[in-house]
């Protein structure tokens, strides 16, 4: 179970990462790449939120005993 968690929580935080990447994005903060079709986009901060907390779950589930 301990190879389980530990690849649960990799993969979490690398959504919360991505998703504070497209929120940012989406949100006209972070233009890069300059010629992105995200930037601007609230779609992608509606999709970067979803991301981020499905990251943040999988990180409290692989901490749950």
């Amino acid at each position: 179970m301990g190879v389980v968690k530990g690849l649960m929580a990799v993969v979490g935080i690398a959504a919360i990462m991505m998703g504070a990447l497209w929120i940012l994005q989406g949100l006209d903060i972070v233009r890069w790449p300059s010629s992105s079709f995200m930037l601007g986009d609230l779609t992608w901060t509606r999709n970067g939120t979803v991301l981020a907390l499905i990251g943040v779950a999988l990180v409290w589930f692989a901490r749950k005993r």
